[in-house]
C-alpha cells in the first residue's frame, strides 16, 4: 500500500506528476531548446558559473525535531529527541543527524522563516515559486499554472549552459515546478526515474547506454518519418516553423551527446561513494544532482516524499527519514566542497512548512506554516551561521522575519538574476520574479 499524505495524495500519485508534463524527445524537447536559445540572449553573465540545487522535503520537515530544537520546552512540545553539538560552537541539531552535525561549518540555518499557509498544495506553491497562490488555485492540476517555479525562472532568465538542459527535476516533477505563464520553453526536463533503481535510465532523453549506432540511426529515421507531415503543415502555416528542424536536430544531439550521457550515467560513480550517499532514492538523487550541476545544469529540484508525519512522527523520523537525509545531504555537502563546487553551487533544503510545536494524540505533528527552518549552503552563503530564532516553544519567530519571497530573492541574487526582473503574461501583465522579496544579506 502506498503511504498517503493527509489530503489523500499518495506517493504513487506523485510519481505520475511528471508523465504528462515532462518535455520528451521530439516536438516538446525541440521546443524547449528553441526557448533556451531565446533565453540565452538575455542571460546575465556576472555569476554565470553558479547553479542551484533545491532539496524539497515534501510533506513538511519537522524542524522542531531536527534543525531548531527546543530541549527546555515542556515534553509535549520538545518531543522524544535530544540535540547534539555540531562542529560550530553554539549550534545544535538533532542527535539523529550525527554526520550532518560534523559539517555545520558548511551550512547556514534560517530560523526566522515563516508564512501563513498550512495546507500542502498552496504552501508547496508558495515555497517553490516565491508567490502565494491566487484565489481559485487548484493544487490537483499537474502542473498548476499560477506562477512559474523557481527553476523555470532560472531557465528562462539564464538559458542553457553547454548541451544539458538548464532545469531538471528528479526523480519526478512536483506539480508546482512548472513554467506557468512562461510557457513550455521554461519547463523542466523531468528524469521520471529513481536513480537508485538497478536498471536506471532516463525516459525520453537518454537511450540505454548499450544502444548501438544502428539503433540510434533507426530512431532518427523514425522521428523524421513521424514528423514529415507535421513539418510540412507547420511550414505552410507559420514561417517561424522553418527553424523547427534545426531544434529537432539539436534535440537528437542532446539525446546522444557525450556530455549529457555522462551527466546521467550515475553508474560511473565509485561504489564506495554511492554507498556513502546512501543506496536509497534520496541519497542517489543527491548524487545525481551533483553530477548534473557539474555538467552544467543551472537548477536541479529534488522532490523527496513523504515527510507528512501526522502519525508516529518520532519512529518514522528516527528509523527512516532522518538516516536517509543524514547520509544523502551530508555527503552532498562534503562532495561539493571536496570538488571545489561549493561556491558555485547554492544548496537549499526546505519543505512546504514546519510541524506543530505541540505533539498530537497520535504521537505525530501536524502542519505548521508559522515557523520553519531552511538550510542553505554554498553560492555565497556563510557557513556556520544561524539567522533568526523562534520562541521558547518553536511556535513562531521572534524579531525580524523572512518568508518565501525573501528566500526566492536570495536564491536569484546568488545566481546573478535581478530579483526585480519582470516577465510578462500572455495578456501583457508585468510580473516580477519575486513578490517584493528582499535578499537575506545576513546569510551572505
Amino acid at each position: 500500500m502506498p503511504r498517503h499524505f493527509c489530503d489523500g495524495f499518495s506517493r504513487r500519485d506523485a510519481l505520475r506528476i511528471g508523465v504528462a508534463s515532462a518535455p520528451g524527445f521530439g516536438l516538446t524537447l525541440s521546443s524547449l531548446l528553441q526557448g533556451q536559445a531565446a533565453a540565452a540572449e538575455s542571460a546575465n553573465s556576472s555569476r554565470d558559473n553558479v547553479s542551484l540545487i533545491i532539496l524539497f522535503l515534501k510533506g513538511g520537515l519537522s524542524t522542531i525535531d531536527t534543525l531548531d530544537m527546543k530541549p527546555q520546552a515542556p515534553v509535549e512540545f520538545r518531543g522524544d529527541f535530544d540535540p547534539i553539538a555540531t562542529n560550530v560552537p553554539g549550534i545544535e541539531i538533532c542527535s539523529h543527524l550525527p554526520r550532518l552535525a560534523r559539517h555545520a561549518d558548511k551550512f547556514a540555518l534560517l530560523r526566522s522563516f515563516t508564512h501563513s499557509n498550512s495546507d500542502h498544495g498552496p504552501a508547496d506553491h508558495w515555497m517553490l515559486t516565491g508567490y502565494a497562490p491566487r484565489a481559485g488555485f487548484n493544487s490537483n492540476l499537474k502542473p498548476n499554472n499560477h506562477y512559474p517555479s523557481l527553476g523555470s525562472i532560472v531557465s528562462r532568465s539564464l538559458g542553457p549552459r553547454g548541451s544539458v538542459p538548464p532545469y531538471v527535476c528528479l526523480p519526478r516533477m512536483h506539480s508546482s515546478c512548472g513554467p506557468a505563464y512562461l510557457g513550455p520553453t521554461a519547463s523542466p526536463f523531468v528524469v521520471e526515474a529513481d536513480p537508485n533503481a538497478p536498471d536506471f535510465t532516463v525516459p525520453d532523453l537518454l537511450p540505454p547506454l548499450t544502444v548501438d549506432a544502428n539503433r540510434l540511426d533507426s530512431r532518427r529515421e523514425l522521428l523524421q518519418t513521424v514528423d514529415r507531415f507535421t513539418r510540412s503543415n507547420e511550414a505552410k502555416a507559420n514561417s517561424a516553423a522553418l527553424t523547427t528542424s534545426t531544434f529537432r536536430d539539436k534535440a537528437f544531439n542532446l539525446m546522444v551527446s557525450p556530455q549529457t550521457k555522462a551527466a546521467f550515467d550515475i553508474a560511473a560513480e565509485p561504489d564506495a561513494l554511492r554507498r556513502e550517499y546512501g543506496r536509497h532514492s534520496l541519497g542517489q538523487s543527491c548524487l545525481m544532482a551533483r553530477r548534473l550541476v557539474e555538467a552544467g545544469v543551472r537548477c536541479v529540484t529534488i522532490d523527496h516524499t513523504n515527510w507528512d508525519t501526522h502519525y508516529d512522527n518520532f519512529n518514522v523520523l528516527k528509523n527512516d527519514l532522518l538516516p536517509h537525509l543524514d547520509s544523502g545531504l551530508t555527503t552532498l555537502l562534503r562532495d561539493l566542497h571536496d570538488r571545489g563546487m561549493n561556491e558555485r553551487t547554492m544548496l537549499v533544503v526546505m519543505g512546504e512548512f514546519g510541524r506543530t510545536p505541540r505533539v498530537n494524540k497520535d504521537a505525530g505533528r501536524d502542519h505548521w506554516g508559522p515557523s520553519n527552518c531552511i538550510l542553505l549552503s554554498g553560492g555565497g552563503v556563510r557557513g556556520g551561521t544561524v539567522v533568526g530564532e523562534t520562541n521558547a516553544r518553536g511556535e513562531k519567530p521572534v524579531g525580524d522575519t523572512t518568508g518565501p519571497a525573501d528566500l526566492a530573492a536570495t536564491m536569484f541574487d546568488s545566481l546573478g538574476i535581478n530579483p526585480e526582473l519582470e516577465f510578462h503574461t500572455p495578456e501583457g501583465r508585468p510580473v516580477k520574479v519575486t513578490n517584493n522579496g528582499r535578499v537575506i544579506r545576513e546569510l551572505l
